[in-house]
């Protein structure tokens, strides 16, 4: 046999490897990376430079990268399996592929992974469902059987007009096991929300068994068919075409999957267009033609739509879609912030559970016509909060516009802004409460969301935070979750959360001009500050009520370990609104 046309089988060993460096910015950290070589080659590759004296690294730990036998047949995971359970379990990931751990860390992950232990090792929430999250459940159910009696050959739609912070993610994996399903679509136009719907499917002990699909983790065709799967994706992977305008291949496995539910998440952002909808009407894949005889006219077998038994759209702001009738009322659950707090003072008996979900309190601003004038404009002379915070600049660069005017703002909401200091005297007791002034705010604002209006304009506030004349700021680290450089999707959350370190000792302030403002839950956040303008309701809401997600923390101070103790704050949404005065009376 010619081996120059059957060359021998090159031998392959998947290994997760980690080592340590010996530079003193590496202190605690360890790399972990995999190759389909060994450990040594490839960490060689990585220092192509030769030293005189020791090597710079220290292989602490080399193990075979394929999964057990009975788990998953044998095949092989990767680096990115090993980081995802350390993140899980808390280890800091300061950069990349560097873990604060020990090689014994590592080596526990592997051995989890490989044995597919990993998900319920770390099953560490048991709760059930809130009055209301029941109530749509079963509103929801009963809607799908009923329309599935009297309309065989139709698919039901079912929308949950819930607000933020409903636990729709939760309630929707309730819904998917009374009604059995076991193949579950997701998709969303904000990827960022991935984290959620994770989270939710591999901490709660009820969902074990259930596998997560998405496309930096397990993927499908490693996935066992023979357990319940949710598929995360986002519209715009779904809807790419390939160069000849059909179906990616890599996607395909979607389009000839017949799932038990299609999920639409966070609803408001677009599901309705008509791109998207061709993914999933039947009218999507082209009828066959026939002319006199002449046979086919045209067909395109590259557009197969996604088919499933049921549709579940979620959102806490759909005014557009209930506008348009597209849902009548029988196909509507509908849960506000409202029916929240009423729920919540109505609540006679002990173990109150909506005593972790925060009120919600609005402040609003005038500022002194010396700062506000510079951004006046328009047919009523009206101020524009996008202008007073435009930028221009990248990074270091970045720069207000009017930066003497936005200082003096910076000034302002600490109490510092001279101008209104004789005002204050005259006011006393009645003078507005400042953010980073009044001990009430400042005590419960440790770490806050400011809500800007470009990324040039998120730079530009970071640069002049860090100025000596904001002294008062440095104590906060500032996060710039805006540009590609924060990350696409979910990437941009882990810097924030990291940057946190122990939220109750740290302080922050996040800048962020559109990320992280829908689906995403930062707890530790307790306040935004809306400083810039928006004409859409939706991206108002779903930004302000980032800031109500509940917080529990284990009180080491307790008796018992499994106590834990609710952080009772009021969550504070300051919205700088520029158009009204402030009365002296």
């Amino acid at each position: 046999m010619n081996n120059e046309f059957f060359p021998p089988r090159p031998e392959i060993k998947p290994t997760i490897y980690a080592y340590k460096d010996t530079h003193p910015q590496y202190k605690g950290l360890l790399k972990i990376g995999y190759t389909t070589r060994d450990a040594k080659t490839r960490v060689a590759e990585q220092y192509p430079v030769i030293r005189p004296g020791e090597s710079p690294y220290k292989i602490l730990l080399e193990e075979s990268a394929v999964y057990s036998a009975i788990h998953k047949n044998g095949s092989a995971f990767s680096d990115h399996d090993v980081h995802h359970y350390l993140r899980k379990q808390g280890f800091k990931n300061p950069d990349g592929e560097w873990f604060q751990c020990t090689a014994k860390d590592v080596k526990a992950a592997i051995l989890a992974i490989k044995n597919g232990a990993e998900n319920v090792e770390n099953r560490t929430l048991d709760f059930g469902m809130r009055p209301e999250q029941q109530e749509a459940v079963d509103k929801a159910i009963a809607y799908f059987q009923s329309f599935t009696q009297e309309n065989p050959d139709k698919t039901p739609h079912f929308l949950w007009n819930a607000k933020m912070r409903f636990g729709k993610t939760f309630a929707t994996y309730q819904l998917a096991k009374k009604m059995g399903w076991t193949k579950i679509l997701v998709l969303t136009f904000k990827p960022a929300v991935q984290s959620a719907w994770q989270e939710d499917l591999e901490s709660h002990i009820d969902f074990i068994g259930w596998q997560f699909i998405s496309r930096n983790g397990l993927e499908f065709e490693n996935a066992d068919k023979n357990k319940p799967l949710v598929c995360f994706g986002s519209f715009q992977d779904y809807l790419g075409k390939n160069s000849v305008g059909g179906i990616k291949a890599k996607n395909e496995w979607v389009h000839l999957t017949n799932w038990d539910c299609v999920i639409f998440d966070e609803y408001h952002y677009g599901a309705w267009r008509d791109n998207a909808k061709e993914l999933f009407e039947a009218e999507g894949k082209k009828e066959l033609e026939f002319g006199e005889g002449e046979g086919i006219d045209y067909f395109d077998e590259s557009i197969i739509p996604i088919t499933t038994n049921a549709y579940l759209y979620l959102s806490g702001t759909p005014f557009r879609a209930i506008a348009s009738g597209e849902f009548i009322e029988e196909q509507i659950y509908n849960w506000t912030y409202s029916d929240e707090q009423r729920a919540k003072e109505s609540w006679s008996d002990e173990n109150n559970p909506y005593a972790a979900l925060p009120r919600m309190v609005m402040l609003t601003y005038q500022l002194p016509d010396s700062i506000r004038e510079i951004a006046m404009k328009g047919e009523f002379n009206e101020f524009d909060l996008n202008v007073f915070f435009s930028a221009t600049g990248n990074d270091k660069n970045a720069k207000f516009a009017y930066e003497n005017e936005v200082q003096k703002w910076v000034d302002l909401i600490r109490g510092n802004h001279l101008e209104t200091a004789i005002d204050n005297l005259k006011l006393g007791a009645k003078k507005p409460p400042m953010p980073y002034s009044d001990t009430r705010l400042l005590n419960i604002l440790s770490h806050t969301f400011w809500f800007l209006p470009t990324v040039a304009s998120c730079h530009a506030m970071r640069n002049l935070l860090a100025q000596k004349q904001n002294k008062f700021y440095h104590d906060y680290k500032i996060i710039v979750a805006a540009g590609t450089s924060a990350g696409i999707g979910v990437e941009a959350l882990p810097p924030v959360l990291q940057t946190m370190d122990n939220p109750l000792k740290t302080k922050t302030i996040t800048l962020s001009c559109g990320k992280l403002t829908t689906g995403v839950s930062v707890k530790p956040w307790t306040g935004i500050f809306m400083l810039r303008n928006s004409s859409s309701p939706e991206t108002y809401f779903q930004a302000a009520f980032r800031v109500q997600t509940p917080w529990t923390i284990k009180n080491p101070d307790h008796t018992s370990p499994n106590q834990e103790e609710i952080i009772k704050r009021v969550q504070l949404k300051v919205k700088v609104q520029l158009n009204k005065k402030w009365k002296k009376d």
